[in-house]
């Protein structure tokens, strides 16, 4: 106040001083600030705090805009005098423009050199940000008050636990409310002084999969070790300890009463030798020649003469040691009340058993993703396996050419989701037209040669894959998924799947719907069917049956190629993408049965549940998981050697 006088003065006796003089008295918010000047000029996270408050407690309308000024550096102080002013640059690089603090008013120009920057450190702008959430809870802007309340909830503490619960009884919008009723609840366990008030809102959140609420709770249940002669009858103890015990030696057990000072220090070899060391005198300890202390038991019979004559202290043995740990109650004590910890146990024991209830829900709809995949890879190869007999391994390289494709296809459409719409079908065609190609020259040569055949396509899966590398290299290629199948589909804290997946799962759908009607309601699907019950019989019935081989071959490859385009979308798209599928998709089409779509979709559930389960067991071993799941299809094949849904009548005799 004294400074701001003498400044006033100093301009009404001094007209000639010019702009800097003219210019308004202090209004409050600046008279509050030039009382705590120097705190704000220091910036220390220490000292502040009486200045944030002085601020936030004055209960003036502009305090909030000078603490969010502060907070975002915006506040200068003039070194002649201390003022606070806000400053706009001018083309002149060496003058500012200085306004008003409060109305935004222009004063008068500056040199650059006669303002200080006011820079609060992190420390300080979080605690400036404490303080303004009195001001954002009420904000007329909902995004100000739900932006206030992640702050609140990023950094609670007891004082804004009043502010709180006055706000919200002025809080008109029903989604905000309930937020702010919720971190009320979240603080209020934490905070509160009232035992009965804070087991109501420990209670209230039983069952809730909040990472926040596990987060208020589970410190709750911090305990603290304690050792007493007395029984603990009157402790709240969370587990009792017994000395001797793997979990618990004696050795511990005494560790810590003497870390308690309830026990003499344990006083080892080396520290008894150094006390010998200290005890020498001409020549002998206690009376005993140095010269005879050369074992280690002649050495402990010398401490124990010091320790008679009371020159050191006294060592105990390790069964006095036993004897006195024995004499101690040891236990983890929790920190709590008793009933706030039964109320938070009972709380955390309901979200654990809905939290199991979720991760099962979550792990059944990676399973179903996880099926979806292995459905698309696999319904192609069962076609061509069920219908013609072949085994082609080179179905995975049909996976691959058409994650490729969809990477050419974006190289020339840059809009991501347009050129996952052209590459689909575009892949189909291209895999169509590589598994026509791959019938007439090689396969037709060799029907019923299986062993032929599994040679062959395995050969040109080898080919294949060295074609894509001399064409796209050994580097993985992106493949980008469209901006909205970015990011995840939340349920609650545990259960979420991404829109990739979900993308996957239609597709998969849709394309067994579509095989469906092909293979059922077309005249190519009852062409199909015949061959594969009776090729004889549907040969001398008029059916070419090499045109209905060829356009089988061409049907399961393209099939395949769309697959790889789903698939590229969430992993590498190299040479060898198609190898990691195509075990799978035998296993797939094998468990489910030969040559049928409903039975290709159940062993691709099957097949998909099974190993996410052995995943589930065994996390941190994928390899592990591939090879039970592999022993379970070994021994379940000798019990249902045609697989899940086996062919009947004819079409099982063929």
């Amino acid at each position: 106040m004294l400074r701001s006088l003498c400044l006033a003065l100093l301009c009404l006796s001094v007209p000639l001083l010019g702009p800097a003089c003219a210019q308004p008295a202090p209004t409050p918010i600046e008279e509050i600030l030039l009382q705590n000047s120097d705190l704000i000029e220091e910036s220390s996270r220490r000292t502040i705090e009486p200045a944030i408050a002085a601020l936030s407690e004055s209960g003036l309308p502009e305090a909030a805009d000078v603490m969010i000024m502060w907070r975002d550096k915006e506040l200068w102080r003039r070194k002649s005098d201390g003022r606070f002013f806000r400053i706009e640059p001018t083309d002149d690089r060496d003058t500012y423009l200085m306004k008003s603090l409060v109305t935004g008013e222009e004063i008068g120009p500056i040199g650059r050199r006669d303002v200080d920057q006011i820079k609060p450190n992190s420390g300080i702008r979080g605690l400036i940000d404490g303080a303004l959430v009195q001001f954002q809870l009420t904000d007329p802007n909902p995004s100000v008050r739900r932006a206030s309340l992640d702050s609140l909830a990023r950094d609670p503490s007891a004082d804004q636990l009043p502010i709180l619960r006055r706000a919200i009884k002025n809080e008109a919008e029903p989604g905000i409310k309930a937020q702010m009723a919720r971190i009320e609840r979240l603080l209020t366990v934490r905070f509160d002084e009232d035992i009965e008030a804070r087991i109501e809102a420990i209670e209230s959140f039983a069952g809730d999969l909040g990472v926040d609420v596990r987060a208020t709770l589970n410190p709750l249940l911090t305990t603290v070790r304690k050792a007493i002669r007395e029984d603990p009858d009157t402790e709240n103890v969370a587990a009792t300890l017994t000395p001797g015990t793997d979990a618990f030696s004696y050795d511990a057990a005494y560790d810590f009463l003497v870390s308690q000072d309830l026990a003499p220090k344990t006083i080892n070899a080396a520290a008894r030798d150094a006390a010998i060391v200290a005890n020498i005198e001409n020549g002998s300890v206690a009376g005993i020649p140095v010269a005879t202390l050369d074992t280690r038991l002649a050495r402990d019979a010398a401490y124990d003469k010091l320790t008679e004559n009371g020159a050191v202290s006294p060592a105990l043995t390790e069964a006095e040691r036993e004897d006195l740990v024995d004499t101690f109650n040891f236990f983890d004590a929790y920190r709590e009340d008793p009933q706030i910890t039964e109320a938070v146990l009972g709380t955390i024991g309901a979200i654990n058993t809905k939290v199991r209830l979720n991760e099962m829900a979550d792990l059944s709809l990676d399973a179903l993703s996880l099926a979806s995949i292995y459905f698309l890879a696999a319904i192609g190869l069962a076609i061509t396996f069920g219908v013609m007999g072949v085994i082609n391994m080179a179905h995975g390289e049909f996976i691959m050419m058409g994650a490729y494709t969809a990477y050419v296809v974006q190289l020339f459409i840059p809009d991501r989701t347009l050129s996952i719409i052209v590459a689909l079908p575009l892949a189909f065609l291209v895999t169509f037209a590589a598994g026509v190609i791959l019938e007439r020259l090689v396969i037709r040569w060799l029907y019923h040669r299986p062993l032929e055949t599994l040679l062959a396509t395995f050969g040109v899966s080898i080919a294949l894959q060295q074609l894509a590398k001399n064409i796209f290299g050994t580097q993985a290629r992106p493949l980008t998924a469209p901006d909205w199948l970015g990011g995840q589909l939340v349920f609650n804290d545990v259960v979420a799947i991404s829109y990739i997946r979900i993308a996957i799962f239609v597709l998969a759908i849709v394309f067994f719907v579509l095989l469906l009607f092909v293979l059922n309601r077309t005249r190519l699907g009852l062409e199909v069917r015949a061959v594969r019950q009776n090729p004889r019989m549907a040969s001398s019935m008029g059916i070419d049956r090499e045109r209905v081989n060829m356009l089988t071959f061409g049907l399961g490859s393209g099939i395949a190629g769309i697959a790889g385009v789903a698939i590229g979308l969430f992993a590498k798209v190299t040479s060898e993408l198609g190898q990691a599928y195509i075990v799978q998709s035998f296993m797939t089409v094998v468990v489910g049965g030969v040559g049928n779509v409903w039975g290709t979709l159940a062993g691709a559930t099957l097949i998909g549940f099974l190993q996410k389960g052995i995943e589930w067991f065994n996390p941190s071993n994928t390899l592990a998981a591939q090879t039970y799941m592999i022993v379970f299809i070994i021994i379940f094949i000798q019990f249902r050697p045609r697989g899940i849904v086996a062919l009947k009548g004819r079409a099982a005799e063929a």
